[in-house]
């Protein structure tokens, strides 16, 4: 088995919200993302990159590794470490501060109604809405101890060649795979086409509430959940090799949630009060009423 890198910090953001901020940086709007990546616009990005941004990518890029993500699959979907109530589940996250923005008063649940609100409020189906309250419900992995780089950043296959399109892909040099003859070529482990349902992805928060929900919702908010963060598919289209027309098809569900998911923060509060109601009913008509962690 791959050995992973134990530096001294593995958590080298001052929270994971972080690199949700650098994303911003990274793709600062709706059209400049559709018109794709600016030259001059990246090396702006990479002039102004935070030194513990750039560390958090090194970390990620030795140590996700093909063993590393079979490990993380077996140890936790398993779904054996808390079974609690939706709502205990977000007062759960809520105990992940944003220690990098002292001037924002919003929490973990607060930050994923914003999302969830604005796609309510542009009239999309209510399964979108719960998608959106629930994305970002696997940072849990965090309050069980995973590193930072095991829960959030950019997340992309294992058991193949590492695409030059993924951001500081310069870093996978030190990653065991990129060494192996058995996962450093363009197919690795995998098939022509072979569809991303028969791909290991990155270990993070993405992962593990895409399997913690799927007996619950629909394929295309699977998709949602699942590659919300696959920027090198979905922004570089660097794996379109992997994926099969069905793939292609759901992926427009993926670009449809993703300006949510980016653009939807903003230092306004939602009332919880006159929007619980609501929430309470929705996650009752799709989730039982406790779900295991």
């Amino acid at each position: 088995m791959s050995k992973i890198v134990q530096p001294q910090d593995q958590n080298p953001l001052a929270s994971v919200e972080e690199w949700e901020d650098d994303l911003l940086v990274r793709y600062p709007d709706v059209e400049t993302i559709a018109a794709g990546r600016d030259t001059a616009a990246y090396r702006n990005y990479e002039a102004t990159l935070k030194d513990t941004v750039r560390e958090f990518y090194r970390l990620q890029h030795i140590n996700q590794t093909y063993d590393f993500v079979l490990q993380k699959k077996a140890q936790y979907l398993k779904f054996d470490k808390k079974e609690m109530s939706v709502w205990d589940a977000f007062d759960f996250l809520n105990q992940l501060v944003d220690d990098s923005d002292p001037d924002t008063d919003l929490d973990q649940l607060q930050h994923l109604l914003q999302t969830s609100e604005a796609i309510r409020s542009d009239g999309h189906p209510d399964w979108m809405v719960l998608t959106g309250l629930f994305h970002d419900l696997g940072k849990v992995l965090c309050l069980f101890g995973e590193p930072q780089w095991a829960v959030v950043g950019d997340s992309y296959p294992v058991g193949c060649a590492f695409s030059d399109k993924i951001v500081f892909s310069e870093y996978f040099a030190d990653n065991a795979d990129h060494h192996n003859p058995l996962y450093n070529t363009k197919y690795g482990i995998y098939e022509p086409n072979c569809g991303l349902d028969n791909v290991h992805m990155t270990w993070g928060h993405d992962e593990y509430i895409y399997h913690m929900m799927k007996p619950y919702l629909p394929e295309e908010a699977l998709y949602m959940l699942r590659y919300h963060s696959f920027y090198p598919q979905h922004r570089e289209n660097a794996y379109s090799h992997l994926m099969t027309q069905h793939d292609h098809r759901l992926f427009k569900s993926v670009a449809q949630f993703n300006p949510y998911d980016l653009y939807s923060k903003s230092p306004v509060i939602p009332d919880w009060n006159k929007l619980r109601p609501y929430y309470e009913d929705l996650v009752a008509k799709y989730l039982p009423a406790t779900l295991r962690f």
